[in-house]
C-alpha cells in the first residue's frame, strides 16, 4: 500500500429495513477502515448487505446509527447539498454497467464531471486526454460508448471514477459483466490506478479469484464484517 492515511472509516454502522411488520437488521455494528493505496474486497451472498454498505460509504444512504468519515471528515450527518459536494469531490463510483453518457464521446464523458467540479474546459480536456492515454484508450477517445467494447467502456468508467482525484473509490461488481480475460485486464488496470493515485478502493464482488488478489477480503455475514 502506498500510504497509511485512512481514507474511509466506518464506526458502529447500523442499518435496518422494514418489511411489512418485520424489521430486518441488514448491518449490525460495522467497523472498518480503508487506507490510501489499498484494494479491499467486499464479499458475501446476495442480500447480505454489500450494496447497502457501499451506499452508506458513498453517502447515497444514511445509517440508522454510527459514523462515516471520508479523509478524516465526519460526513454521515451533513445536509444533502454538502453530501452531494463530498460525493462529487471525494468519492468515485464504478458499477457493473458502466453508465456512460451514450451521446458523448469517451473524452467528453471525462470532461463533464470535471467541469461540474469547477475545472475549466481546457484543463478538463487536457486531464481527460492524459487519463485516457494512461488506460490505453488514447486512440479511442473520440468514440462514443456504442463503438467501444465492454472492456473499453469499463476502462472509461474507471477513468471517470478517478478523474477528480477522489479519496475513496467504491466499485460494485466492476468486472461482473465482462468475460474472464477482459475482467483480468480491467482488474489489473484498477490495481494500477489505485496504487498510482493513492485512492482507497472498496470493491464488492462475487469473483473470489479476483478478491484473493486484493490486499484484504472483508466478508459480510449476518450483518457483520469478518476479515479474511
Amino acid at each position: 500500500m502506498s500510504n497509511r492515511q485512512i481514507r474511509l472509516r466506518l464506526t458502529a454502522i447500523q442499518k435496518t429495513f422494514s418489511q411489512g411488520d418485520r424489521r430486518l437488521e441488514i448491518l449490525r455494528s460495522i467497523n472498518l477502515s480503508l487506507y490510501g493505496g489499498e484494494l479491499c474486497a467486499l464479499v458475501g451472498p446476495s442480500g447480505s448487505g454489500k450494496s447497502t454498505l457501499l451506499h452508506i460509504a458513498g453517502l447515497l444512504e444514511t445509517p440508522d446509527e454510527g459514523q462515516v468519515e471520508i479523509a478524516g471528515q465526519e460526513v454521515a450527518r451533513l445536509s444533502d447539498r454538502e453530501r452531494t459536494e463530498i460525493r462529487r469531490r471525494r468519492i468515485g463510483f464504478v458499477y457493473q454497467y458502466h453508465h456512460l453518457l451514450p451521446e458523448f464521446s469517451a473524452l467528453e464523458n471525462l470532461i463533464v464531471p470535471q467541469m461540474i467540479a469547477g475545472r475549466s474546459r481546457r484543463e478538463a480536456t487536457r486531464h481527460g486526454k492524459e487519463l485516457l492515454h494512461l488506460v490505453g484508450l488514447g486512440e479511442r477517445m473520440d468514440h462514443r460508448p456504442a463503438r467501444l467494447s465492454g472492456g473499453e467502456q469499463q476502462r472509461v468508467a474507471l477513468a471517470r471514477a478517478i478523474i477528480n482525484q477522489p479519496s475513496l473509490l467504491l466499485a460494485d461488481e466492476p468486472t461482473g459483466n465482462l468475460d474472464p480475460e477482459t475482467a483480468d485486464d480491467v482488474f489489473d488496470l484498477l490495481t494500477k490506478l489505485v496504487q498510482g493515485t493513492g485512492v482507497a478502493a472498496l470493491i464488492a464482488t462475487h469473483n473470489l479469484e479476483l478478491a484473493r488478489r486484493m490486499h484484504r477480503i472483508l466478508r459480510l455475514r449476518d450483518g457483520q464484517v469478518i476479515e479474511g
